[in-house]
């Protein structure tokens, strides 16, 4: 669906239009180093991406259509990896995708169709920023005894779904962050929600672009292209890095570009 709305796009544009300038470097990059992080930590591409587009200044709509369009490919590319270094598990899978996609639905067609993204605004910021609060306390918290513990898991991904979709961002610091703080095994925990993650965000760009179309498609390009070529990379280093210094990167960076971004619509 995403590519065919792809394709009728393109065709529209003139060549000035497909023209590559610094914006698109710009979010190859930060489209790299995000999926790095998400695929090391399983948290944080949704956040980190939007968090620096509302900071350029793109609406929460437009803003969260960017960031799950290039997720479909990242996250694709992401949970096939993850598969291949053995990061998956198939009973916690399909604890999560059935909730998270119904919520995740709902979550972004009220953007899509009924909130008004200017209203919002702020309060995403403030969302975002909370979540940043949330990896860095979590990167601080004593390592857990590590059990199987699974039970809640229906639950974190109906909350993440629709956070997601109306922030974002959100699946992976909700879904993710609470199953390893239960004692699961990282590793697995971080691969399988990835993966999973991959029909989340189908679903939710497949919604939001019928409502928005395709704008920004620099940035979006950027996301994509950076993202996908580090998602190899991110599902290796979950087994070899230990997560708690990009955590506490990507805390302190969630946080300062969010109340950046918050200062910036209250009072601008």
């Amino acid at each position: 669906m995403i590519v065919v709305v792809l394709v009728k796009y393109l065709p529209e544009a003139t060549l000035e239009d497909l023209k590559l300038d610094n914006t698109f470097f710009i979010f190859l990059l930060a489209g790299f180093l995000a999926q790095i992080i998400d695929g090391a930590l399983g948290m944080a591409y949704g956040v980190t991406s939007n968090t620096v587009l509302l900071g350029f200044g793109l609406s929460p709509r437009l803003a969260s259509a960017a960031v799950h369009t290039a997720e479909v490919f990242t996250t694709g590319v992401s949970g096939l990896s993850h598969i291949q270094f053995g990061n998956f598990d198939k009973s916690l899978f399909f604890k999560l995708l059935i909730p998270g996609v119904v919520s995740a639905s709902i979550g972004a067609f009220l953007l899509g169709s009924i909130i008004d993204g200017n209203v919002i605004k702020p309060f995403i910021n403030i969302y975002l920023m909370a979540l940043g609060i949330l990896i860095l306390f979590k990167s601080f918290k004593k390592k857990n005894t590590e059990r199987t513990n699974l039970s809640k898991a229906p639950i974190y991904a109906l909350f993440g779904g629709f956070l997601d979709a109306i922030g974002g961002g959100g699946w992976g610091p909700i879904v993710t962050s609470n199953l390893i703080r239960e004692g699961n095994r990282p590793n697995i925990i971080i691969g399988t929600v990835n993966t999973a993650e991959f029909f989340v965000t189908y679903v939710t760009a497949g919604i939001l672009i019928f409502f928005t179309g395709i704008s920004s498609w620099q940035i979006i390009l950027g996301l994509v292209l950076g993202g996908t070529m580090a998602a190899p990379l991110g599902a290796y280093i979950t087994k070899r890095v230990p997560p708690k210094t990009m955590m506490v990167m990507v805390g302190v960076l969630i946080v300062l570009t969010s109340a950046y971004s918050l200062v910036r619509t209250l009072f601008y």
